[in-house]
């Protein structure tokens, strides 16, 4: 047994397959990003339209696009 240190700057999993997974959970995340990190609300408007301009595909892509250095995306 090991017994770890906390990471306070390790990335947060999101696991694609789950129920974090579904994408209006996505952009709900992504919307909540955006206020704590100081995106604008005009700039948060137009990366959520952006994820939901086509497919769940480029969803997931926009989304680790804007927010990939604070959340993992896992399949």
């Amino acid at each position: 047994m090991a017994i770890l240190k906390k990471d306070k700057f390790r990335k947060r999993v999101i696991d694609l397959n789950g129920p974090e997974g579904n994408a209006f959970y996505l952009l709900g995340t992504a919307s909540k990003l955006c206020k704590q990190i100081g995106i604008s609300s005009e700039r948060r408007e137009e990366i959520l339209d952006e994820m939901k301009s086509l497919d769940y595909e480029n969803l997931i892509t926009t989304f680790d696009k804007y927010f990939g250095k604070l959340i993992d995306l896992e399949r």
